[in-house]
């Protein structure tokens, strides 16, 4: 079945279905992270435990993502789209039964795995889905209040399982939402495939895991094995040989894993890069925001929950709007408005001790959560617009990779600055530590703000029209 020839209700209930399975992996986040004090208690981790935690899951996925959107392209999207789903919720009962840290990692790469195959493939569904560019960005909009949704329900929900079940409850709240997802998968998503989908990379493919899991590795391990020693040398310097190897690898290929051609569009070349500072930010912004309120401030997780809510309860809020203003006005003023509130939310938590009164963390979280509600749909809507459908899954792979990397980077980087300030353990020296933290997320914020005004400046839109021609001179996607 076509999908650009169902009826409104249809793509309705295809984006709604979508979203579920965002649903669950915005709640899996959130969830993870109000647990993670628990986690280090129970499993007796240390913080490059709880680091690797939320690092191994979202690397792995960062780096399969865009191998599942060519495969979703190739052999069809709602066969991928329920393999993920079905990997993803075996993942989370492995992780509910682990017995120690090594094995939780483990079974959070198996997540990750299921999760490379949820995303992009579902993006690029409502990227077909949606053809007309206000109706896509409206549908963007949406797509990023569900994920509000979930991170609104994640805090309270995992607060209230790790305070009066278990933490290992949190993981296994996936199952059911997952059996549903299924279940609406195969019922009301038509199949749908690329005409003529793209071989396999599997060069390109390797090349960036090595990249994406050794530049994670060195981050991570860096305060304990020491920023010179050969292991950490060594994984920065495979980082950058596989990124050498990618920018003269792939250019070669006929049908590339990453078309580095996508990079010579100013706006989607930005795109990633705001998506990459963005996500940064909210994802050390909330490693550290876990680890003040449960270690600094002793509340315990149902509480630290309940004050993070305001942040997801903006992002929630605001997400449509965003999307809206998009397809009325265009990207510039929702980006703006994004790293803005990223820079003031950060630098107001610079200050922060023990004493602090609570007003403040939640206003700036407030504030956080209002831009992270506007960088979505105008990011999401730059990587996607202009490309060519046919490589709907790839497009929206490559931007999804960059919010997943941007989270492992978020995480790893504040986490090495607090393990280095604090001895590599969560104790009393937390919250002098976290004051260069929080200021290295400042600075993700501005970058935010400043490719946001690049990537709508009048220059770029002349070199999105020019990339969008050399890649589909025939027939351009909206």
């Amino acid at each position: 079945m076509d999908l650009q020839l169902l009826t409104r209700r249809h793509r309705i209930g295809i984006l709604f279905i979508c979203s579920l399975n965002l649903f669950m992996v915005g709640l899996d986040i959130t969830i993870v992270n109000v647990a993670l004090p628990s986690i280090q208690t129970d499993l007796d981790g240390s913080i490059s435990g709880l680091q690797w935690t939320v690092g191994a899951y979202t690397v792995v996925m960062a780096s399969l993502l865009m191998f599942s959107g060519s495969i979703a392209d190739r052999f069809g999207r709602k066969r991928i789209l329920m393999l993920g789903v079905s990997i993803f919720t075996l993942g989370s009962l492995m992780c509910g039964l682990a017995p120690s840290i090594g094995f939780l990692i483990a079974a959070r790469v198996l997540q990750a795995v299921g999760g490379s195959m949820m995303n992009p493939v579902a993006m690029s569904i409502i990227t077909n889905t949606f053809t007309d560019p206000r109706e896509r960005a409206q549908a963007i909009g949406v797509w990023g209040a569900v994920f509000g949704v979930s991170m609104a329900l994640g805090p309270i929900l995992g607060g209230t399982l790790v305070s009066f079940v278990d933490w290992r409850a949190i993981f296994w709240v996936n199952i059911p939402v997952g059996l549903i997802a299924i279940l609406l998968t195969l019922r009301f998503i038509p199949e749908s495939k690329a005409p003529r989908p793209r071989r396999f990379d599997p060069v390109g493919q390797a090349l960036v895991l090595v990249m994406l899991a050794s530049v994670t590795y060195g981050i991570i391990e860096g305060p304990n094995l020491g920023w010179t020693s050969p292991v950490i040398i060594g994984a920065f310097t495979a980082t950058l040989l596989s990124l050498a190897g990618l920018i003269i690898y792939e250019p070669r290929r006929g049908e590339p894993l990453i078309d580095l051609r996508f990079f010579r569009s100013i706006p989607f070349s930005s795109s990633i890069v705001i998506l990459i500072a963005a996500f940064a930010a909210f994802g050390g912004f909330l490693f550290l925001s876990t680890l003040y309120l449960q270690e600094v401030r002793d509340l315990s997780p149902v509480h630290a929950g309940l004050v993070t809510v305001p942040m997801a309860m903006m992002l929630v809020a605001f997400s449509p709007i965003s999307g809206r203003m998009v397809g009325r006005r265009g990207p510039r003023l929702p980006l703006l408005i994004a790293g803005v509130c990223s820079v003031v939310a950060c630098v107001m938590l610079t200050g922060l001790d023990e004493g602090t009164s609570y007003a403040w963390p939640i206003a700036a979280y407030v504030i956080s959560g209002t831009g992270m509600g506007f960088v979505n749909a105008p990011v999401t809507n730059a990587a996607v617009s202009g490309m060519p459908r046919a490589q709907a899954g790839v497009a929206s792979a490559i931007a999804t990779t960059s919010r997943q990397f941007g989270q492992t980077i978020g995480v790893a980087v504040i986490g090495a600055i607090v393990a280095s300030g604090a001895g590599g353990t969560v104790s009393a020296e937390l919250t002098s530590a976290s004051v260069p933290a929080w200021w290295t997320l400042a600075a993700f914020g501005a970058a935010v703000l400043v490719f946001g005004l690049v990537a709508t400046s009048r220059r770029a839109e002349r070199s999105a029209h020019r990339t969008a021609t050399a890649l589909n001179p025939e027939a351009l996607a909206e």
